[in-house]
Order: C-alpha cells, then structure tokens, then sequence
C-alpha cells in the first residue's frame, strides 16, 4: 500500500472508514477515477446505487442491482460504523433513513453516500470535511417551510396573520 498511502490517508478521514476499509476499497476501485466519469457510474458498478421500480404511477421495491459484492460488505461495514459517531453528517443521514425503512436499507444507503464522499476525495484530490450532524435541520429553508404551513392553514380555512417574535 506504500504508493497508494496518501489515497489511503485521505479516505480515512471519512467518517466511519479506518485505514483497513480505505485500503479495501482502494484494493477494489483504485485510485484513478478517470475510468468512472461520475459517482453514479461507479455506485452502479459497484451495486449500490438506488433502486427505482415506478411502473403506473406506484412506487414498488427498488432493489439494488449486484455489483462488486466485497466493495459493498465493507461499505455497509463502514456505514454502521459511521452510525455510531456522533455529530456527524453520515450518522445522522443513517438515524434519518433507518426509522423511515430500516437498518439495513440505511447502511446500503449510507454505503452509497460513502462509496459517492470517495469518489469525489480521489478524483478532486481534497480532504474529507464533515457537514455536521444538524446538517438536515439547518438545510431546510424557513421561508419555503413558512409559507407551507400558511397554505395548510388557508387549505383548512384558517386566516393567518404573523408577526415577528422577540
């Protein structure tokens, strides 16, 4: 792993991934990134992008397709570990996800998010930066969700007046 250490350096500062796993998924996709021209192609290489099965307008299961089945263990491997930091983007996405539709679809969630945070620290050459546990809190736009609930109310035939509050 001597020439590949700086790739290895530089995946391990993902959340959830330790030097070992870093040296795992290098083993399994290397270090050039200019044989997938975007992160979708390799999550699809690497079977863990999303299923979609929308057929009549219902949403059925959209499983995963098989892909590199070792890249994708110490993906969901990394993405439990990741669960169990604390304020960190990819443990609060896999809080968010697993109440919603499990543990397991979460990890494989997750896998996907870390397996794309990957792709872009080899092919941009940059340092992994966590966006924060409360990422999704603060993403959410205030105004957007203000005016939301203003149309839920008018919908119910309430009239709403806001003031601004201290």
């Amino acid at each position: 792993m001597v020439p590949f250490s700086e790739a290895r350096d530089r995946l391990d500062t993902i959340t959830g991934v330790g030097k070992r796993a870093a040296e795992c998924v290098i083993a399994e996709i290397g270090v050039d990134m200019s044989r997938f021209p975007t992160a979708a192609h390799l999550a699809s290489w690497a079977g863990v992008c999303p299923g979609n099965n929308i057929t009549g307008g219902k949403r059925r299961s959209g499983t995963t397709n098989k892909g590199n089945r070792w890249l994708g263990e110490i993906l969901n491997q990394c993405a439990v570990a990741a669960s169990h930091t604390r304020d960190t983007y990819l443990a609060a996405q896999f809080w968010r996800l697993s109440r919603r539709m499990g543990r397991r679809k979460a990890a494989v969630a997750v896998g996907h998010s870390i397996l794309v945070i990957c792709w872009h620290l080899l092919s941009d050459n940059c340092d992994y930066e966590d966006l924060g546990g409360d990422w999704f809190v603060r993403r959410t736009d205030t105004d957007k969700r203000r005016d939301h609930l203003i149309r839920q109310l008018h919908d119910l035939g309430y009239g709403v007046a806001l003031t601004k509050v201290a």
